[in-house]
């Protein structure tokens, strides 16, 4: 499987499908990036900041609303694919346990996935659950990046400490390719990073990159 190296990764994404069952999942048709993260850390709002449109993925005010696994294909033929967001208190326990097998399935068995952005608050980022996340993954031996969204809620001192201390636990505890970096979707704040990082796995480099004038001693 390739993707075309033409392009920003996500900007262009149209819907594709939604998979509400395991059995409803499409035929591996090109290389996944999953997006999973705690309900309410900002992971809808992230897909649409690194897509550059407003209302790809769902934005709601209620915690727990993305109950399905939707994919979105991207212009390269690689697909963004949005997990149901995990750790909603008021969720049935039924319904709780049906994503938590839809989840865990498939980021361990998706053989056409390449890699996770987990999202995480940057205030309150390792949650009990993220671990758990991070821990069904590593298994697979596939890259995981972190944006810990909303930084812009921290003063920068506070952030940077965060990113740092984030960081030192993806280090110790799971891969080298487990990274981490300071997202806001407002303001847009770490897209080309993510976009960088992320199209790394597939040996991209996008437009925006390619624009940028190389450092002093390259």
């Amino acid at each position: 499987m390739s993707v075309s190296t033409a392009m920003s990764l996500f900007r262009g994404a149209t819907f594709h499908i939604t998979a509400h069952l395991l059995t409803d999942l499409p035929p591996p048709l090109g290389p996944e990036i999953a997006f999973a993260g705690r309900s309410n850390a900002g992971k809808s709002s992230a897909i649409n900041a690194l897509a550059d449109h407003h209302r790809l993925a769902f934005v709601s005010k209620t915690p727990g609303r993305t109950q399905q696994i939707n994919f979105f294909s991207l212009p390269g033929g690689a697909f963004l694919v949005d997990l149901p967001g995990y750790g909603y208190a008021k969720v049935q326990r039924e319904l709780r346990a049906h994503w938590e097998d839809l989840l865990s399935t498939y980021l361990q068995t998706r053989g056409s996935l390449f890699g996770m952005v987990l999202i995480m608050d940057a205030r309150h980022p390792l949650t009990a659950l993220d671990r758990q996340m991070l821990d069904w993954f590593s298994s697979t031996g596939k890259p995981v990046h972190v944006l810990l969204t909303k930084a812009d809620k921290l003063t920068r001192h506070h952030a940077q400490q965060t990113l740092r201390q984030v960081r030192a636990e993806l280090k110790k505890n799971y891969a080298d390719n487990y990274t981490a970096q300071l997202f806001s979707s407002p303001d847009k704040q770490g897209v080309d990073e993510a976009e960088e990082i992320i199209g790394g796995w597939f040996g991209i480099v996008s437009n925006d990159a390619q624009k940028k004038p190389p450092a002093k001693g390259d």
